[in-house]
C-alpha cells in the first residue's frame, strides 16, 4: 500500500481518482493490466486469487501461509478507509498505516486482527476516538470482515 501512495503523491491522484493498481506498469498481457488490485482484489488479472474478505481467505502452506496472496484483505481495508476519507490518501489514512507498522506490538506474526487493532487504536490516537478518521479505518475493516481486536 505504500507503493501505491507514492505512485498516487508522484502523480497528484486523490484516492478517487487513484487506479488503485500494483505492478502496471510492469507486467506483460499474461498478466495485465496489474499484479494486484485493492479496489477489487482478485480481478487484477487473469491468475490473481487473491481474496477481498476474510470469508474468502486461503488457508495454505504455500507462499509463507498466503502472505501475498491474502494481503488483498488489508489492502482492500486500506482502500475503503482511503476513500471513505477522500483527498490525498498519504494524509490520513497513510499515517495511520504508518503508524501502526512502528508500533512495536507489529510483529512478524501479527495477525490481520490484531493489526486493525493497532490502526484503529493509532487513528484514534492522532484524530481522535469519534474522528472521521477513526470511524473510516474501523469502515475499513469491517468491509474486508476482520474483527478489530
Amino acid at each position: 500500500m505504500f507503493g501505491s501512495l507514492v505512485k498516487q503523491y508522484h502523480l497528484a491522484q486523490t484516492a478517487a481518482q487513484a487506479d488503485w493498481l500494483i505492478g502496471a506498469d510492469i507486467v506483460g498481457p499474461e498478466l495485465a493490466p496489474a499484479l494486484r488490485s485493492m479496489k477489487a482484489p482478485g480481478t487484477a488479472n487473469k491468475h490473481d486469487n487473491q481474496p477481498a474478505d476474510m470469508d474468502h481467505y486461503l488457508h495454505t502452506s504455500a507462499d509463507n501461509g498466503g502472505v501475498h496472496t491474502n494481503s488483498g484483505i488489508p489492502n482492500h481495508a486500506f482502500y475503503v478507509a482511503s476513500t471513505t476519507l477522500g483527498g490525498n490518501a498519504w494524509e490520513a489514512a497513510g499515517n495511520i498505516w504508518y503508524d501502526a507498522l512502528l508500533d512495536p506490538k507489529v510483529a512478524p506474526k501479527t495477525t490481520f486482527a490484531l493489526f486493525a487493532g493497532v490502526t484503529l487504536r493509532h487513528a484514534r490516537s492522532r484524530y481522535g476516538a469519534t474522528s472521521t478518521e477513526a470511524q473510516a479505518v474501523q469502515s475499513g475493516w469491517e468491509a474486508v470482515k476482520v474483527r478489530v481486536r
